[in-house]
């Protein structure tokens, strides 16, 4: 029998200093052979002192040999003017120009057709003109979309020309395109470079002259302009502008002069870009590409861009 005295009622909760023991008691308790702890605690939890495994050892000791064999073997440490070499003499560079030089001559009798056909006659040819097209996107984007961007639709109003519409300055043909990527426009380093030059105005004409034929302009490019200027704009416009961009300010390609009638503006069509053109004339120079590509790689961008929609 129980006695009645050491029942626990069923309502009685056992004290929490029964139920759970003290952890800093449990765990100072040492048990016999036990790893040792490396003497750090940390809210009473002490951190043994237990060993690396044996095949994370080996491996990381394995790793460190052939760090070793590898920077000896190998081009590695960087020294004052270059890294070392390596016993092996491997070389990244050569790699790559080996790589470069065995495709170059698998595309050596491709370019040498593409350089003997005549540019007019190449577009016919589909093997050429599928070659000159991934060539020429090559070499567009490593030396010509910094200006005419990626896609070839150029910088509004900041002088870098859209090559995919309609509107070629010195002609869109294939023919012209080629002249105008070998031999530039208004550089000093090539003398049969393209060149025309418009004159600032701001040391010929005064003030008023100046806004008078920039609202002109305005209105012969179908934009809103004032009706005042834009009458006596129209005499100064024939004694100063008609040379180059015509009586109907329709432009010249063969010298350059831009077309003044449509809504394509190289630098800008408002009233404040319009008169730093009139005031302070425009130089763009585009450099000629001779002396960096060869006649092929001429050729292929040639084509690509003649091909990318605004070619004539």
């Amino acid at each position: 029998m129980v006695d009645p005295e050491d029942r626990v009622p069923e309502n009685k909760v056992t004290p929490p200093e029964r139920q759970y023991p003290d952890p800093k008691v449990v765990l100072k308790r040492k048990v016999v052979g036990e790893v040792q702890t490396t003497g750090h605690t940390w809210d009473g939890i002490e951190e043994y002192d237990n060993p690396m495994p044996r095949w994370w050892l080996w491996t990381f000791y394995a790793c460190i040999v052939w760090a070793l064999i590898y920077s000896i073997a190998y081009p590695a440490w960087p020294m004052l003017t270059r890294a070392t070499q390596g016993v092996l003499g491997y070389n990244r560079i050569d790699e790559l120009n080996a790589e470069i030089d065995r495709f170059a001559g698998m595309n050596a009798p491709i370019r040498a057709r593409l350089v003997e056909t005549e540019l007019t006659e190449i577009t016919s040819n589909p093997e050429l003109v599928q070659f000159a097209n991934q060539a020429g996107a090559a070499v567009f984007k490593t030396w010509c979309a910094q200006c005419h961007g990626a896609g070839a639709a150029g910088v509004q109003a900041s002088g870098y020309p859209n090559l995919l519409d309609d509107d070629w300055l010195w002609g869109g043909d294939i023919e012209s395109i080629h002249y105008t990527v070998a031999h530039g426009i208004r550089n000093t380093t090539d003398d049969d470079a393209r060149f025309s030059q418009m004159p600032a105005f701001g040391d010929m004409l005064s003030n008023e002259e100046i806004s008078q034929v920039v609202q002109y302009v305005r209105q012969i490019s179908r934009q809103d302009y004032d009706a005042a200027l834009a009458g006596p704009g129209a005499e100064v416009y024939a004694d100063n502008c008609a040379s180059c961009h015509a009586e109907d300010g329709t432009g010249d390609r063969s010298q350059g002069a831009p077309n003044l009638t449509d809504a394509i503006w190289l630098y800008g069509g408002d009233v404040a870009s319009l008169t730093h053109s009139v005031r302070f004339a425009r130089y763009g120079v585009m450099p000629n590409w001779t002396t960096r590509l060869s006649e092929a790689d001429i050729r292929a961008v040639a084509v690509y861009v003649h091909g990318l929609g605004g070619g004539e």
